[in-house]
């Protein structure tokens, strides 16, 4: 808060600004949430409320993006009250938002982050501590079972787990119970998946630099083995990958926002070693990386696709690229790149060049197949021209020095910018037009899975955000079938993932959306959901469709409840039983052969959480969903696109 003279001083200085950033941002006042006041002061002896002196500076920098969340893909205000000083600081400094923090100064982002989250310093977690293991449940038994090992659970990314696996079947997944549940403070999202071995979780939590490993051995009282925290607290974003390299060693490998590689012993999470493995100006990691006994794979991505709109942004330059680490030194080993570096295209209109090929970051976990020796993803869209050929395209690259052995491009000339449209405005000079761009968005975000038939053939499924389920032969690329659900949108169509069983494909699907120009028709009966698809044809088994759930009182505690609702995040299948979630905030048990629905919870509620930290369920979104010890553990809560935002981990145990 300001003190005295000089705060006076720069507050009524502020005080005109915020008058005129009002008309500049065209945000009135009544369109804001109520902001945090300071105490009551005086001004030449009369009582008055200042207001936060970061409000004018949210307005200014802030407010564009922010209060419309669902069009520009960024968190809502109220999903930024709820996140850490260290989490928006980052985001503010070296993360997504560090065009716009570059006009700050140290005081600036401090006056901005405190009237967000009502802190101005950096805090320490504590609550762990409290929660940690004694006795024999310290110990990590490497012994045990390896269930989860990368995001796809398997080698073939399969997302299938056996009630052996699991510990339980289909007759208990009908039975479920709350058993406890875990709040994480400052933290909007459960977005990673855990790896499993035993009845060991390992956990990293995004919007923090920790990862922890809980033992969940006992259902009523899970606890803490180890917690590992990132050296300069940056945030984590990957979920982690599993296994037991050339020495002999078992470990975890995961990444930050920050695009540092984190490698760590999983017995104790001591770090064998950390990367910044970034190249570019906005290169960041979100796929899982992949553990084997001779080498770590590591995909890049890229985020300028959210600020290459703004003409301050030099587009574009970024592209994605896989790495390959020896796993105990992290030197690398090779590096495969989605394209050639970008080059001057041509002027923008104000004497600046626009440059490309630029885009195909790869935000998709790899399936790697280490007989044929090849290493297979999917990839994103273009930000800038020429489209190149590897843009929202299927890929394998060898295992053994990453040289590209096919592509098959399922979408060309997909240009795409937050905030341009297919039309910009003139003054957009990093945008592009129709019809040099079909501008869709309609990229690989799903992890592929290469599925054994019950004929022994193998088949490579992808999931693209266009609706579209892709079946495709491992060895040439060659199209076997494609099967159109709906017409996809930016964050619709199969967004995180999808799982395969018996001769059987699960896809959800988050938003049907409309038929695409030159594209097929969209059947009138399609609803967002889940979509059996036999993996032989393509042809549709069975469809559980699902409504908007507004009603009691769930359109207050459920952001946009009434467009919010489909399935976006990666399914499960336990015993043949499809678990999943929706945005609303629902999980669901769907059974696998009938598509009959066998349990619901509403998870979008307040928790008493066992750490004590005040717990809130929101948007089931991204991989979250596990079975571990008799248990359904779940993340609650996803807050960004304008979705409901939560922080916990929950557990579920079936009755008695």
């Amino acid at each position: 808060m300001f003190k005295g003279g000089k705060g006076m001083h720069i507050l009524a200085k502020l005080a005109t600004s915020a008058a005129l950033l009002f008309s500049l941002v065209g945000v009135s006042q009544a369109q804001q949430s109520p902001a945090p006041t300071s105490a009551p002061s005086t001004l030449n002896g009369t009582a008055i409320t200042l207001p936060h002196p970061g409000q004018p500076i949210y307005r200014a920098y802030c407010a564009a993006c922010h209060d419309k969340p669902e069009e520009t893909k960024s968190p809502a205000k109220s999903t930024l009250e709820g996140m850490s000083f260290q989490s928006i600081a980052f985001a503010l400094t070296d993360g997504k938002m560090k065009v716009q923090g570059a006009g700050l100064d140290d005081e600036q982002r401090g006056q901005l982050i405190e009237y967000l989250t009502g802190s101005n310093k950096r805090t320490a977690e504590t609550w762990s501590q409290a929660m940690m293991c004694e006795g024999a449940r310290k110990v990590v038994d490497l012994k045990a079972p390896v269930t989860v090992a990368t995001f796809g659970f398997d080698e073939r990314n399969t997302r299938t787990l056996t009630a052996a696996q699991t510990g339980l079947t289909k007759a208990q997944l009908g039975k479920l119970e709350l058993a406890w549940a875990i709040g994480f403070p400052g933290v909007t999202m459960i977005r990673a998946q855990g790896a499993v071995v035993g009845n060991t979780l390992f956990l990293p939590v995004a919007e923090t630099g920790a990862m922890y490993a809980f033992d969940l051995s006992d259902q009523a009282k899970p606890c803490v083995k180890w917690v590992y925290n990132t050296p300069n607290g940056a945030p984590l974003r990957s979920s982690p990958g599993y296994g037991v390299i050339a020495d002999g060693r078992a470990v975890l490998a995961f990444s930050g926002l920050d695009a540092t590689v984190h490698v760590v012993e999983a017995q104790t999470g001591k770090p064998l070693w950390h990367k910044n493995v970034a190249s570019y100006s906005y290169s960041t990691t979100t796929a899982t990386p992949r553990v084997l006994k001779d080498r770590i794979i590591v995909p890049v991505s890229q985020f300028e696709i959210l600020s290459a709109s703004d003409n301050r942004v030099a587009c574009c330059t970024n592209h994605g690229y896989m790495l390959s680490f020896d796993p105990a030194t992290g030197n690398q080993q090779w590096r495969y790149d989605t394209m050639p570096d970008a080059k001057p295209i041509r002027d923008r209109g104000d004497g600046k060049m626009l440059l490309g090929p630029s885009g195909a970051p790869i935000w998709n976990s790899p399936v790697i197949d280490e007989k044929r020796g090849l290493i297979f993803f999917g990839t994103n869209e273009a930000n800038s021209p020429p489209a190149h050929r590897n843009t929202d395209a299927l890929i394998a690259v060898r295992l053994s020095d990453g040289k590209e052995i096919w592509s098959h491009q399922a979408l060309a000339d997909d240009i795409f910018n937050t905030g341009c449209g297919r039309n910009p405005a003139p003054e957009k000079l990093n945008c592009v037009k129709h019809p040099e761009t079909v501008y869709l968005d309609y990229d690989f975000g799903a992890s592929l899975i290469l599925g054994k038939l019950k004929n022994g053939k193998d088949v490579l499924f992808a999931g693209q955000k266009s609706g579209t389920l892709w079946a495709l032969d491992p060895d040439t690329g060659k199209v076997i079938f494609r099967r159109d659900i709906g017409g996809g949108a930016t964050n619709g169509g199969i967004h995180w993932g999808i799982a395969f069983l018996n001769d059987t494909v699960y896809v959800p699907i988050s938003v049907v959306g409309a038929q695409v120009p030159g594209g097929p028709p969209v059947d009138p009966s399609l609803k967002r959901g889940l979509y059996a698809i036999d993996a032989n044809t393509g042809v549709i088994k069975w469809s559980y469709g699902v409504d908007p759930d507004c009603g009691d009182g769930r359109d207050k505690r459920v952001n946009l409840c009434e467009r919010h609702y489909g399935f976006s995040g990666a399914p499960t299948v336990i015993d043949g039983v499809v678990v999943t979630g929706s945005l609303d905030g629902h999980l669901y048990a769907i059974d696998g052969e009938t598509g009959k629905l066998v349990w619901k919870f509403d998870t979008v509620r307040e928790y008493q959480t066992v750490n004590g930290v005040p717990g809130k369920g929101g948007s089931i979104d991204g991989a979250s969903i596990l079975g571990v010890n008799g248990m359904v553990i779940s993340g609650s809560g996803y807050g960004m696109f304008a979705q409901t935002p939560g922080n916990v981990l929950l557990g579920f145990r079936p009755k008695p």
